[in-house]
């Protein structure tokens, strides 16, 4: 390779590898009230005169807490967090090249419809890997409630899936991922460039934001992403966790929720999932920016 190639090449590594510790910091700040989200979204509508298993975020937190105990909170998380270093890396090298393919030079600041673009290629790169992830994640957390374990783990859970229906069976409910990560990756990337620049000094730039300000513009952005997100998250979980036949497809999940729960019921988990992304989202930005500069400190001059 050539050094001329290796320049070119270099800043998509850097982002690749940023995005990677980004993700940890995302898991690890996130799972817990990820758990409770998915369990809120994948219960059953009691019957007439039966009390729901959940009645809201605070009391499925207190009996996961009390049935499980506090590992119950990070049941799943094997798959995500095996997973998450190479999807996030995937997703901000996706945005980076969807932000290069859209400048005439390295240096030009892009609109926030362009950035908006760039986040929806990452939101694509990123489900090749995110799809199979959120399967295993869901039947994993779901099978929690259940007093028989069908799955000893994640490498089970991806074992015993591929045995069934193959490759088909890991990926099932692309369509709905798709339609939840291509839109929100968008929300995702621009809300956070928005935050960035509307708190940047005039004069200065971006990079020398405080802690603080990447926290705040971090969180936000992880807000902004859910509330694009969570209806189309609530079908995806339905999906993956339903039994193979119950749904012929998603619009037979989406018809299925609005007999039953109307338009509200696509939006169970939605406090769980508001109270997840401000966290989660901050300590993935911090992440991945303390990255960034720790590498640009290493290796400079190829950003």
């Amino acid at each position: 390779m050539s050094a001329e190639s290796g320049a070119h090449i270099m800043p998509y590594i850097k982002h690749f590898i940023s995005g990677g510790m980004g993700g940890v910091c995302l898991t690890l700040a996130g799972q817990p009230l990820d758990t409770i989200k998915v369990n809120l979204q994948i219960q059953a509508r009691p019957q007439a005169g039966e009390a729901p298993r959940y009645n809201n975020t605070v009391d499925c937190f207190r009996k996961i807490i009390s049935q499980q105990g506090l590992w119950g909170l990070y049941r799943g998380m094997g798959a995500p967090l095996a997973a998450v270093t190479p999807i996030m890396a995937v997703t901000f090298l996706g945005f980076s090249l969807g932000k290069r393919l859209q400048q005439k030079h390295p240096n030009e600041v892009l609109r926030s419809q362009q950035v908006f673009v760039a986040g929806m290629l990452s939101g694509l790169f990123g489900a090749v890997i995110v799809i199979p992830a959120e399967r295993i994640k869901c039947l994993l957390q779901a099978q929690a409630n259940n007093s028989v374990k069908r799955f000893a783990g994640p490498i089970d859970c991806a074992q015993q899936l591929f045995q069934e229906q193959g490759i088909r069976s890991l990926y099932r409910g692309t369509m709905l991922t798709l339609l939840r990560e291509i839109p929100a990756n968008g929300m995702y990337f621009m809300s956070y460039e928005w935050m960035k620049k509307t708190m940047t000094p005039e004069g200065q730039s971006a990079g020398s934001l405080s802690v603080e300000c990447i926290l705040l513009a971090g969180g936000v952005a992880g807000m902004c992403t859910w509330i694009v997100a969570i209806p189309m998250d609530v079908l995806k979980s339905r999906f993956q966790t339903a039994q193979v036949g119950q749904y012929r497809g998603a619009l037979d999940v989406l018809r299925e929720v609005l007999r039953e729960e109307g338009p509200r019921g696509l939006y169970k988990g939605f406090t769980a999932a508001m109270l997840r992304a401000f966290p989660a989202n901050a300590a993935c930005f911090l992440g991945y920016e303390t990255a960034m500069k720790s590498l640009d400190w290493l290796i400079p001059g190829s950003s």
